[in-house]
């Protein structure tokens, strides 16, 4: 594995720090891994959820905050590369975009449904754009999209395993089809469909594996298959830098591998999460009720829903860990103590490889 270039900037360690919602990774934990030589990712989910006119509005609260966590990061790593993760499911998701592209993103990642308009939004920009991806049936769909549409293809593709956190891009029947033998092929399909696309336009696209990615030995199963790099998200909960509440940092740490779970979401998604006293409720079919809407979800009736994810996830982030959504991936169970940013990217990478420079 190397390092890998977006746009005339290139990581000195080919890691991406998944974006984490809602106020999981935020401008001091995507400075901090910008400024270990990662890819630093800041999370637009929600962003605003601390400014004053949040609940009034909060579209606007959501707009400032994508560029004040900017600045933030800024503050940390002047020049890292540092970009944002928005979802495609957001009611405001062209909105989120356009702020990302201002506040000066580097790249933006999306997933959380296919980003058809994605180029379109970032046109005239030196923004570079990847989606996520999690079946080589979708990377084909999304690029043959955009070169159809855009004539353009993507400047790097995240491919987000069954092992992953928060909302997945499977069905709950492929959850529990997929074994790490039969992913692994489904992720080198992946790894030669964008090939083609490289050659087409004659350039390079970073392959980034995602999902389950927890130590030294998950980076070297995707290397041995032919990934340009790692994302990794969980892990970095567990961090001095990560932008959450010390109760929620906690809850994984003391979290066992029974307690982590495929929970019901109302994205209409299945998600992964770290069972408690709400999640039991829910799975028991209790409704929840929920503070006036916050629009955050382009397809959520609120009448319906069985909660509302807005509120649970900032219950999270805030370290109300008995109420609130405790998305992660599925080796969270393995955080043992709070660690510091450095000592994580050392641990995944060892502090002997050639592609670490930690300052």
């Amino acid at each position: 594995m190397k390092n890998f270039k977006i746009g005339d900037k290139i990581t000195k360690v080919p890691l991406i720090q998944g974006g984490m919602g809602v106020g999981i990774s935020l401008g001091r934990l995507a400075g901090s891994v910008a400024k270990a030589g990662g890819v630093g990712i800041i999370s637009t989910a929600q962003i605003g959820y601390r400014e004053e006119d949040f609940d009034r509005n909060p579209a606007a609260a959501n707009e400032r905050a994508i560029a004040g966590e900017m600045k933030k990061a800024r503050m940390i790593s002047e020049d890292g590369i540092i970009g944002y993760n928005i979802m495609v499911a957001l009611k405001e998701y062209a909105s989120h975009v356009k702020a990302a592209v201002k506040a000066g993103a580097d790249i933006i990642i999306s997933g959380a449904g296919l980003p058809t308009e994605l180029p379109e939004l970032v046109k005239g920009s030196l923004t570079k754009i990847a989606p996520i991806v999690s079946t080589d049936k979708s990377a084909k769909v999304i690029l043959k999209y955009w070169d159809r549409k855009y004539k353009r293809t993507a400047d790097l593709v995240v491919i987000e395993g069954p092992q992953a956190g928060g909302h997945l891009g499977f069905h709950k029947e492929e959850l529990e089809k997929y074994t790490e033998e039969s992913y692994s092929e489904e992720i080198k399909k992946i790894i030669a469909t964008v090939k083609s696309y490289a050659e087409k336009y004659e350039t390079e696209i970073p392959v980034i594996v995602a999902g389950g990615i927890y130590n030294r030995e998950d980076v070297q199963k995707v290397d041995n298959l032919g990934a340009d790099g790692i994302q990794v998200a969980t892990r970095f909960i567990t961090t001095e830098e990560c932008d959450a509440d010390i109760r929620l940092k906690e809850s994984l740490i003391h979290a066992t591998k029974d307690d982590i779970a495929i929970v019901k979401s109302p994205v209409g998604m299945p998600g992964r999460a770290i069972m408690n006293p709400f999640m039991q409720h829910v799975m028991a079919g209790e409704k929840i009720p929920h503070s006036p809407c916050h629009r955050c979800l382009a397809k959520c009736s609120p009448g319906e829903i069985p909660y509302c994810i807005t509120d649970k996830l900032i219950a999270a982030v805030k370290g109300d860990v008995e109420n609130g959504l405790l998305f992660c991936g599925a080796k969270a169970y393995m955080a043992d103590k709070i660690e510091t940013v450095h000592d994580v990217i050392a641990d995944l990478f060892g502090t002997e490889s050639e592609c670490i420079r930690l300052s």
